[in-house]
């Protein structure tokens, strides 16, 4: 094991979900962190604290969640890449701001290792209560992406490919993690730096007198400056026109907001990623994410043993939604079977996509604990039955 010069810890490891996604985030060259204590994401800003000094980043512990949702942006208007980190009650603070990122399409990450609610709940325990809340949570309508790891492994790889998404499509990525995936131990291979993609800022390098913040390049993704270097701009949360004045129109409003939800809706099938297991000439499809994906493996292990025609297809991109792919899938099957620490968010969206082509079967769970897999495997059986 060794550091490479740009401070990427190289080798294997034996660290946790949250230690794996301060690592990815030093990878992906994330040099300002900004957040507020709270169980149990507090690991990562306190591996981050700890790694900065030695790699040139800057962590400050913010008065509250709010403070820390706002500060990032500021970071990344003058040319740094950013994270903040919470969970629970503190992503519900940061929503006003996840809007503002939308708004002012600035490239950030948010990191919600997730827990039982609703207010307080279980601080200490896991749940996937916000993923509803991270597609919706903020007002108006917009984009952005969530992805969802399921070991310390991917919390370090999709760390990386949040800042990358984040930097391409000029948007918030949500890092929905949770408690289980956070506090989980394994083993981590981080590669060398060179072996690294890593998608850079897109800078504007036409005259000075020319540059528009907002107007938007053939994939709609308009092109940044660094505040503070001779460029013209303003950025507001007001409806605004390319220049980035406010402009209270009806006609500025729908442009802007349209371009707002297809910058990531035409490039949907380039943002998506999921994986399958068996799901071509399966009768039910069992659809999971996060830690749930773990615990419906031996559920489906039993069933096949037993004859069953089960796949499986777990979400790694949860937002935007595999809708193409979920209503394929319900043309061909009998059912899906959704396992979620929730009480029905993410099968909302399948039940949606399906479009009564397959039934679909919650597993519901309020969380504090997860899924037993005989709980899975009973919902796979009556899914068939049904």
């Amino acid at each position: 094991m060794h550091a490479d010069p740009i401070g990427v810890l190289t080798g294997p490891h034996f660290i946790d979900g949250d230690h794996a996604c301060s690592e990815g985030a030093i990878a992906a060259g994330c040099r300002f962190v900004a957040g507020y204590p709270i169980t149990p994401s507090t690991e990562v800003v306190e591996r981050i604290a700890e790694r900065f000094p030695r790699v040139g980043g800057v962590f400050i512990q913010m008065e509250d969640e709010i403070a820390s949702s706002i500060a990032i942006q500021g970071a990344v208007w003058g040319g740094k890449k950013a994270m903040t980190v919470t969970s629970g009650p503190g992503f519900s603070l940061m929503m006003e701001h996840i809007g503002y990122a939308a708004m002012t399409e600035t490239p950030c990450v948010f990191v919600d290792v997730q827990r039982a609610g609703p207010s307080t709940g279980l601080p200490t325990m896991p749940a996937q209560g916000d993923m509803m809340q991270a597609r919706w949570g903020s007002h108006g309508d917009y984009g952005i992406i969530a992805l969802s790891p399921n070991s310390p492994q991917e919390c370090f790889d999709l760390t990386i490919k949040a800042f990358n998404l984040a930097e391409q499509y000029r948007v918030p990525v949500m890092m929905m993690m949770d408690e289980c995936v956070g506090h989980m131990i394994e083993r981590v291979i981080i590669p060398a730096a060179e072996d690294i993609k890593i998608v850079p800022r897109r800078f504007y390098e036409g005259p000075k007198e020319e540059y528009r913040p907002y107007e938007p390049e053939r994939d709609l993704v308009p092109l940044m400056v660094k505040v503070g270097k001779g460029y013209r701009m303003h950025i507001t949360g007001l409806t605004h026109d390319e220049q980035g004045y406010p402009n209270m129109s009806v006609n500025t409003q729908g442009k802007l907001v349209r371009r707002l939800v297809d910058k990531l809706k035409v490039n949907a099938e380039r943002i998506i990623e999921f994986k399958e297991d068996k799901v071509e000439g399966a009768d039910v499809v069992v659809l999971t994410y996060g830690i749930s994906s773990r615990t419906a493996i031996p559920a489906i292990e039993q069933a096949r043993k037993e004859g069953l025609k089960v796949g499986h297809l777990r979400l790694v991109t949860v937002w935007p939604f595999p809708e193409r792919r979920i209503a394929e899938l319900a043309g061909c099957i009998k059912s899906f079977v959704v396992p979620e620490l929730n009480f029905g968010q993410i099968a909302l969206e399948v039940e949606r996509c399906a479009g009564g082509k397959a039934s679909v079967h919650l597993v519901p769970h309020a969380g504090g604990t997860v899924h037993q897999p005989k709980e899975i495997y009973s919902a796979i059986r009556k899914s068939l039955k049904g």
